[in-house]
């Protein structure tokens, strides 16, 4: 009997020491479809590459406000061991030391330089994009056509793509519009850096009577004048991509998201795409790189295993899996030549599209510095009552600097 309680106890800690030695590693991410996305690419990447390692990963979502739920739990240390890091709130999560620099750890030199870019501070690079979208010109083929006017192409210039809307307005007249002007500095400020802008200088304060933001601020809402461009909620629409699906509006400045949307609200329109125009002055474009990266928990007690899972996640097979499979646009330059890209599809070429916009001209991610979401209200308040006709643009770009000084000097 003593002889089989000995036997018993040394199966018991074997199977402890097997379970112990598992390893789980927990995610935290977007609700939505994320989680169905997440999870199939654990399953089909992840733990194959994982199960000799006896590494577990769990995707755990964050619904709702999820950088206030990721804040929180950072500060609790319940946070996951890596997790997504949204390109335009990294200063503030910098800021707490809770994310992991990554020099040594991976390897991002096979990353568009200008994703890399969003996520370093101080040479110290805190996440790796997992995807991205830059803006592009989406048109409306048929209106072009009905309006006898040349398609916007990769070539154009402020100008020339100015007298094209101009003359797709001219053309067709009052129910008509060239583009859809959103009021908002995301749809607006890629003509900033091509102009020479900067959103901060060395001391971290904006300067918006800029002569470079003031050309761009003044292009983008001289577009409005005489109706060529028209705002969403003058066609009771809330966004740019409402605004084309309605069948009214030639142009808008979008990004890959808008396939997804059109395929659902306007399957038969079509669509081609172009990249961002460029400066007349300084031959360049502008755009923004809109990113989220993954990260890994600066107090994670699984850094080598947290190490592997992102690589995993940001690796040629998954990224190219997720190309195809039209979820998302991948961040590894290697990809570029990728067949995806050369279908002539119109959700094909949009992507074709984005990718390039990354690389061309000046590029710069979206982010507001540490003053968070709050840095563009003063830029929005500004475009509105321009367009809107409530303000000149002198005064509204005077207003928009007081603002601007008072935020900055909290």
């Amino acid at each position: 009997m003593k002889k089989t309680l000995f036997v018993s106890l040394a199966v018991l800690a074997a199977a402890a020491g097997a379970a112990s030695a598992q390893t789980t590693i927990k995610i935290n991410g977007y609700g939505g479809q994320d989680p169905a996305i997440v999870g199939d690419l654990i399953n089909r990447f992840v733990k194959p590459a994982l199960a000799k390692d006896k590494i577990t990963v769990v995707y755990q979502p964050l619904q709702g406000d999820y950088n206030q739920q990721l804040t929180t739990l950072l500060a609790a240390n319940n946070a996951g061991d890596v997790f997504y890091v949204p390109g335009e709130t990294l200063d503030g999560y910098v800021a707490t030391g809770k994310l992991l620099p990554l020099n040594g750890v991976v390897n991002t030199t096979p990353f568009i330089k200008s994703l890399n870019d969003a996520f370093t501070r101080g040479g110290k690079t805190y996440a790796v994009a997992k995807d991205f979208n830059t803006l592009t010109l989406v048109y409306n083929k048929d209106i072009f056509d009905e309006a006898k006017v040349p398609y916007p192409n990769d070539n154009e210039t402020w100008t020339s793509f100015q007298n094209k809307l101009t003359a797709v307005k001219k053309a067709l007249g009052n129910d008509y519009y060239g583009a859809c002007l959103a009021p908002d500095y995301a749809r607006m400020g890629q003509y900033a850096f091509a102009a020479g802008w900067q959103p901060f200088d060395a001391k971290g304060k904006t300067n918006l009577l800029d002569p470079a933001f003031v050309s761009a601020f003044n292009y983008f809402t001289g577009l409005g004048k005489n109706k060529v461009g028209v705002q969403p909620s003058e066609l009771s629409q809330d966004w740019s991509g409402g605004c084309l699906a309605s069948g009214k509006v030639a142009v808008a400045i979008e990004g890959n998201w808008i396939v997804g949307f059109l395929k659902d609200n306007a399957p038969n329109l079509k669509y081609g795409s172009a990249l961002i125009p460029k400066n007349d002055k300084t031959g360049k474009r502008g755009n923004f790189v809109f990113t989220v990266g993954w990260a890994i928990n600066s107090g994670t007690k699984n850094k080598a295993a947290a190490a592997k899972v992102l690589n995993i996640l940001t690796s040629p097979n998954v990224q190219q899996y997720v190309l195809e499979q039209g979820l998302a646009i991948p961040s590894r330059t290697s990809l570029q030549s990728n067949a995806f890209f050369k279908k002539a599809t119109p959700g094909a070429e949009n992507s074709k599209a984005v990718f390039q916009g990354a690389s061309s001209g000046t590029v710069r991610p979206y982010y507001f510095g540490t003053q968070g979401p709050d840095w563009i209200k003063p830029i929005n308040t500004a475009l509105a009552a321009v367009l809107s006709g409530q303000k000149s643009s002198a005064d509204a770009l005077k207003q928009a600097q007081q603002d601007m000084n008072t935020l900055q000097n909290r």
